[in-house]
């Protein structure tokens, strides 16, 4: 039987197993995505209940050796609060990527420290101006570590580098290509030769956050309707449910 001791980790998300039981899928930083069955967490007596949550720190040790392992223990990792309002919503929308994208028992640590760099960022209380500018940093290194991230310092197809004051859009079939006239969603070389340079940083998600903040308005929104493209297609759905929730909450206020 496989044992874990004291992993470090976050819940995605949880559903029922039985009368009083729950699947738990966490990320992990040793072992990704994994599957595992708290018994007894749905008791009000239950160790586990106040203790499985989603965007906070987490130490776990669990057993066996079938696709569901056994979780037998859980201990918040503490040093902050559940995110709020908006930055709460944010948090569950890049559960729902890692859900997608990632395979389970792939492991990806700098993809785990870059998400538990943006949680803190959610969880800041100054976080509503960064917010956008963390989900784009997290979303780039994502694809990148998933591998659907084109090189961002040359042509996908041509491997030709980027001239600094031309147009390029990212492309989910093509990678990253010259614009076209007819094309509204772009950015400039100089850009995305900033952001590759970002991703490559000793603290990426720190270093990409900044390369992100650092785009003028109009640059951003297009990274964002690039960045969603991509997501949508590698996701093989036309919105994802949180961000569907997020828009529908936009439109009651």
């Amino acid at each position: 039987m496989k044992r874990v001791a004291h992993e470090p980790a976050y819940v995605l998300h949880h559903y029922d197993w039985s009368e009083s039981s729950v699947i738990v899928e966490a990320f992990t930083r040793a072992h990704g995505r994994v599957a595992l069955v708290a018994k007894g967490a749905k008791r009000p007596s239950s160790n586990f209940r106040p203790v499985l949550l989603p965007l906070q720190p987490l130490s776990l040790s669990w057993g066996g050796d079938a696709e569901i392992r056994t979780l037998k223990s859980a201990e918040w990792g503490g040093g902050q609060v559940m995110p709020t309002g908006e930055a709460l919503l944010s948090g569950y929308y890049a559960n729902e990527l890692l859900l997608r994208l990632l395979a389970r028992e792939d492991a990806h640590p700098r993809l785990f420290d870059a998400y538990a760099a943006l949680v803190q960022v959610l969880a800041s209380e100054h976080a509503e101006p960064l917010v956008a500018a963390a989900l784009r940093a997290f979303e780039l290194l994502l694809l990148r570590e998933t591998g659907h991230l084109p090189a961002l310092d040359a042509q996908t197809l041509t491997f030709a580098p980027l001239a600094a004051e031309a147009s390029y859009r990212l492309v989910a079939e093509g990678g990253l290509r010259a614009a076209h006239d007819e094309d509204d969603s772009w950015l400039m070389g100089s850009h995305w030769q900033a952001l590759a340079a970002a991703m490559d940083d000793a603290a990426p998600f720190l270093a990409t956050l900044h390369a992100v903040a650092g785009l003028p308005a109009d640059a951003r929104t297009r990274l964002r309707q690039q960045l969603r493209a991509l997501l949508h297609y590698h996701c093989g759905v036309g919105t994802l449910r949180t961000r569907q929730l997020m828009m529908d909450l936009q439109s009651l206020s």
